[in-house]
């Protein structure tokens, strides 16, 4: 099997969030046999959410098309690499990989901070791959920032 990278539309939603005046974080979830079942950007201001990360929002579109809260074999691929609730999220959906850009030092949860694969708590570990178009997805960020500065 090739690999394809899906981070180009997740980077489609990270501008799209943006646009709207959100964090620029971008997510879309892929089936096992390759098909792009949700795509979602930030909404926590827009919905009044601090739930509505793009993860979040792509999770339940994907877990409601697929008719169940697991995801057993799906993919995520997102611009900034999750924080600890997004990443409890994913393992509790048993997401089978996660792709992410950006890594996030301040408020990630996958790499940095709670470390939430690595507890013995999590129910499930997803394999996870950092630097998926980093540079592009952290100008992004830093465009974003740097315009409300």
């Amino acid at each position: 099997m090739v690999f394809t990278s899906h981070m180009d539309l997740a980077l489609s939603e990270a501008r799209a969030a943006a646009d709207r005046g959100e964090v620029p974080v971008g997510a879309v979830i892929v089936s096992p046999s390759g098909e792009v079942v949700a795509r979602a950007g930030n909404r926590t201001r827009e919905w009044n959410d601090p739930t509505a990360h793009a993860e979040i929002v792509a999770l339940r579109a994907a877990c409601a098309a697929a008719g169940s809260e697991r995801l057993m074999g799906y993919d995520l691929y997102v611009t900034l690499e999750p924080c600890a609730m997004c990443a409890a999220a994913l393992a509790a959906a048993r997401i089978n990989r996660i792709y992410y850009g950006a890594s996030d030092p301040k408020s990630g949860g996958v790499a940095h901070g709670a470390r939430v694969f690595d507890h013995s708590q999590a129910h499930h570990k997803p394999e996870v791959y950092d630097g998926i178009a980093e540079e592009e997805c952290v100008e992004l960020l830093k465009a974003f920032f740097a315009e409300r500065r």
